[in-house]
């Protein structure tokens, strides 16, 4: 097929040059990119053969806008590849990354082209303004990180690593979905769904018939189906079945990923030593917040000295509730949910699932919205005749408070066998200048959230629509940015920065006045009751010690692989030590963390997992000026939506926090919220 054949290479018509997702097939990519490539491959040849004075129009603005193309059909592809990957699209991953890898290294091991960069950030000519002055020092910075100073032989093994790399973290991915894929628990006598909810049961039913099974019930290890069988279902061997299937995937399997790992850790590795720093973590957090390996584990070790003593006694109270209530003599990870489920009945007299008819997705999706409109004037409007992927995405129009038209919004909240685990927001165009003018964001919000049945629309538990304020929150991120330039916008931020806008929306998820918007029962139309949001409240700290080390568990495994690892032993063995401090419940043989870990392996955080508690001292302590001031503060949201949403890496992170919140964070806010600190009396 020839590439001008395909959507990409067409006049686009669509509302604000939508992607042509309805016209996209997988022969379309790879004959597309590769014509890409030789457009961005001639834009380049110009910048570096022109007789010119080097400005930052000819070398680093022309640069910025050198690969467009391209970006459009990577942005396109990779989307595709997590949200609706099919056998077809996720093969082309072995072909594609390999030579946008090889793209990235002409481009930065280029040394004419780094030489004229540098000669427009020693001379200035041409730069105008801040945002231009921190787009030359990022170009520069991103040439220097990609081997541009190396020898020639250097640049030759780099090469090769880079290629290698660009195709264990496709592998990775699409080893994880087929693993996940896989399982199915069956059950065919309904014993064994005692103590379940009607609604997990109900999908259950659905699923088994949609594989033309009647009469019986079939559970996954996606999280909607897998999540209510480990917290409900009082049949222990089923629990255990389950559990140990989700624990042991991609390890010894024919799904296996450990292999993936050790070379992706190796590679890593000697990258980082060819750039001339002491491992990878280095490398990475470089460019971080933290800046340092000694800063990320002051921060881990100081909630750990907190959170360890308190996720212990509960775990010993867990012990005791159990015995008492059936007589268990040893708690495994797979009662740890449930009867963690039904002390906290015993507790507050609080059941989760009473809060799922208050949570209809519309509604949620409709209250999240209204919750940026209070906070920052902004509304959603149906777009009708935008190109989807799929029929169960929608898509909405995001206007600012004038009235003016912001960016596009596609959401798509439910899980299927095509898509990636797990729930993300990713720009599949970014707000800022083109060739043709500044381009508004197309955003795309993906989760896996519980699906509708038969006999009820999708409710969602609590813990959902949290995750649906986390992902909108990258959202606005991406929707509000007003840096022009692509490279230094949007969430093209520090990694432990870029979950402060995220991690912020869900405390509006608990409190009363933000609920009251959209919190509606999906028969009867009533608010949720007083006593019952009473009780969310008072259980909001339940177990908070053993979800504190769960995270800093995976943030330590993460350092671990990153610092000084040249060579990782034998999965299970590597995890023994690095998690022994962290674990309170007996191992299972066979479990890997590290086999599903797809956020350091088949995303962005290696070296960065730890991120996420990072961004929650930032967003606990910038949360607490929106509870001084009120949580829907015009003048607040005001300065959070300047100094953090819009500004993108204009400026250093702490900068932006501290223009918000007139001084640096503090972690105390954090730990108090979490119960973690006894205030004194």
């Amino acid at each position: 097929m020839k590439a001008n054949s395909s959507p990409f290479f067409k006049k686009n018509k669509n509302f604000d040059s939508a992607m042509p997702f309805n016209d996209m097939k997988p022969e379309h990519f790879l004959s597309g990119i590769k014509q890409s490539i030789q457009l961005a491959e001639i834009n380049i040849t110009g910048i570096v053969d022109s007789g010119d004075e080097p400005s930052f129009e000819n070398v680093v603005l022309a640069l910025e806008n050198s690969a467009e193309h391209l970006d459009t059909i990577t942005s396109a592809y990779y989307h595709l590849f997590s949200a609706e990957a099919g056998e077809e699209i996720e093969k082309l991953a072995q072909e594609i990354s390999p030579l946008l890898a090889k793209f990235s290294n002409d481009l930065y091991l280029n040394k004419a082209l780094f030489k004229k960069i540098s000669h427009v950030d020693n001379y200035g000519h041409g730069i105008k303004n801040e945002e231009d002055e921190r787009l030359v020092k990022v170009y520069l910075r991103k040439f220097i990180r990609n081997g541009a100073s190396l020898s020639k032989d250097k640049k030759e093994r780099l090469r090769e690593i880079d290629s290698e790399l660009s195709s264990l973290s496709p592998q990775f991915s699409s080893n994880l979905r087929q693993a996940t894929n896989s399982y199915e628990l069956w059950i065919d006598n309904e014993k064994d769904l005692k103590g379940l909810p009607q609604m997990a049961i109900d999908a259950a039913k659905e699923a088994a018939e949609s594989k033309k099974e009647k009469g019986k019930w079939l559970f996954t290890l996606q999280f909607p189906s897998m999540g209510p069988f480990m917290r409900f279902a009082e049949n222990r061997q089923l629990r255990e079945e389950l559990s140990k299937a989700f624990a042991t995937k991609c390890l010894n399997d024919k799904f296996d990923n450990s292999d993936v790992i050790k070379d992706t850790v190796r590679l890593r590795h000697e990258r980082a030593i060819l750039l001339g720093y002491k491992n990878y973590a280095e490398y990475i957090l470089e460019e971080r917040m933290a800046g340092t390996s000694s800063e990320v584990y002051d921060l881990l070790d100081q909630l750990y000295d907190k959170a360890y003593p308190v996720a212990a006694n509960e775990v010993a109270e867990l012990r005791t509730f159990a015995e008492a209530e059936d007589g268990a003599e040893e708690i495994q990870t797979w009662d740890y949910a449930y009867y963690s489920e039904k002390m906290k009945k015993m507790m507050f007299d609080f059941n989760e699932e009473e809060l799922r008819p208050y949570f209809k997705s519309e509604n949620v999706i409709k209250g999240v919205f209204e919750v940026a409109n209070k906070l920052y004037g902004i509304t959603f409007e149906d777009a009708k005749d935008i190109p989807v992927w799929h029929k169960d995405v929608q898509t909405y129009k995001a206007m600012d408070e004038k009235g003016e038209y912001l960016g596009l919004l596609y959401v798509d909240l439910h899980p299927r066998t095509t898509k990636k685990g797990g729930a993300w927001m990713n720009e599949i165009r970014s707000y800022g200048l083109t060739s043709e003018g500044v381009k508004n964001p197309h955003i795309c919000f993906v989760c896996n959230l519980t699906k509708s049945t038969e006999k009820q629309p999708s409710l969602l538990s609590f813990q959902e629509v949290t995750t649906v304020f986390h992902e909108f929150g990258h959202c606005l991120h991406g929707l509000l940015s007003k840096v022009n330039h692509k490279t230094i916008g949007g969430t093209s931020v520090y990694w432990d920065f870029v979950e402060l806008p995220s991690q912020i929306m869900e405390n509006w998820v608990l409190e009363k006045e933000a609920l009251s918007l959209f919190a509606k029962h999906y028969e009867t139309g009533d608010s949720i009751p007083e006593d019952l949001m009473n009780k969310l409240k008072n259980s909001k700290n339940f177990m908070t010690g053993n979800m504190c080390l769960r995270q800093l568990q995976f943030a330590y495994l993460d350092m671990a692989y990153h610092d000084n690892v040249v060579d990782v032993p034998e999965i299970e063995l590597f995890e023994d030590v690095v998690l022994g401090k962290t674990r309170l419940l007996p191992k299972v043989e066979g479990a890997s963390v590290s086999c599903s870990f797809g956020h350091i392996f088949a995303g962005g955080y290696a070296a960065g997992y730890y991120s996420y508690k990072w961004a929650e001292v930032l967003e606990a302590d910038a949360f607490e000026k929106f509870k001084e001031d009120g949580i829907f503060n015009k003048d607040t949201a005001k300065s959070f939506r300047e100094n953090i949403l819009s500004k993108g890496n204009l400026r250093h992170p702490m900068e932006l926090f501290k223009s918000f919140r007139g001084r640096e964070p503090m972690v105390e806010a954090l730990l108090k919220r979490d119960g973690l600190l006894k205030e004194e009396k």
